[in-house]
């Protein structure tokens, strides 16, 4: 047994419980010098000072103290106060406390009024508020349409049926106060498209537009297309235009190709209807025919009945006779079909 602690226990009850505590509590200030001693040193040292009991608190509440101290040194070495509590707050609400503070410090080398409340909503909603304050000191340029979407033309047609494909680019700077809850750069693009297509289909002839491009630009302008979203438009310039096909002799074609489709259909609607109506023609006239053979049938029964009840006598039988004969003479002199009947 050591010394000490023969001394210590050497001591009454009361005494050894001090002890005990003082070793506790030693242990403990060790402890927590060692794991934010740097910390607060590095805060101390660079004037931005955090409390022990912060520190503490931050390693309580889960929050990395070592992101929250060095965001405060960087913001209090650009002139910015900024207290632990907000930027505990905003790390607990998972946002990029660090990106807020460029953030911050970027607006303030660019004299543009942005406070943490508004960076802080802008990083939670979602959006880039550091590329935002970026793009408002440096314009961003944007390609209508955009190449990622495999076009490379806004294409339309002008009065006179012939097609122009224009490729444009954008000039837009981002408007911080309706970043929160503002429409994106596909909406631009969108919008700016439509415009193009709009004001090329207003055009008499194709001649118009090669000879000005400038007025789709003008009229586009106009229409104030950057509302409700996160950007002002400053510009929309026409990087290209082309002449494309014609697009109404094309149409025109085709149109006259359909209604040639549907002449030949109902053509053949009719010849087919003829054919079925000549069938039918043929059909009843076989069955005329059938019923002149019956009613033929009967004659010889009439004469036969004629001569049994004395209404015809051996001399009517035989002129009957020559006048068939002549008749079938006559038929086969003229090339005609004999139909007479037999007697």
């Amino acid at each position: 047994m050591t010394p000490i602690f023969s001394m210590i226990l050497a001591n009454s009850p009361v005494q050894v419980a001090i002890w005990i505590v003082v070793v506790i509590v030693s242990l403990i200030v060790f402890t927590i010098f060692f794991k934010f001693g740097f910390l607060w040193l590095q805060a101390y040292a660079s004037k931005a000072r955090v409390a022990w009991f912060d520190l503490i608190g931050m390693w309580l509440r889960r929050v990395n103290p070592t992101v929250i101290v060095n965001a405060r040194i960087t913001a209090m070495k650009a002139g910015l106060s900024i207290p632990t509590n907000t930027l505990e707050s905003h790390y607990l609400a998972r946002g990029d406390v660090y990106k807020v503070i460029r953030s911050l410090i970027a607006a303030n080398r660019a004299n543009i009024p942005l406070t943490f409340q508004k960076a802080a909503a802008i990083d939670l909603a979602g959006r880039d508020v550091l590329e935002a304050i970026q793009t408002s000191v440096n314009p961003k340029v944007i390609d209508c349409p955009e190449i990622s979407s495999g076009r490379t033309t806004v294409d339309a047609v002008a009065k006179d049926g012939i097609q122009v494909k224009a490729k444009a680019r954008v000039t837009v700077r981002a408007n911080l106060d309706r970043l929160v809850g503002g429409a994106t750069e596909e909406t631009i693009i969108a919008r700016v498209g439509e415009g193009i297509v709009t004001t090329i289909g207003s055009m008499d002839t194709y001649a118009k537009v090669l000879e000005d491009p400038d007025q789709i630009s003008k009229r586009v302008l106009e229409k104030g297309l950057d509302s409700g979203t996160a950007f002002d438009i400053l510009s929309i310039d026409i990087a290209d235009v082309d002449v494309g096909e014609n697009i109404g002799a094309k149409l025109q074609a085709d149109q006259a190709e359909a209604d040639k489709r549907v002449a030949q259909a109902k053509a053949e609607e009719r010849r087919a209807m003829a054919v079925a109506q000549e069938q039918e023609m043929i059909a009843l006239m076989e069955e005329n025919q059938a019923k002149v053979v019956l009613a033929e049938a009967e004659i010889p029964k009439a004469i036969a009945e004629a001569f049994n009840s004395g209404k015809m006598g051996l001399m009517d039988y035989y002129s009957l006779r020559n006048v068939m004969s002549d008749t079938t003479m006559r038929n086969a002199i003229a090339g005609e079909k004999n139909t007479g009947f037999k007697v």
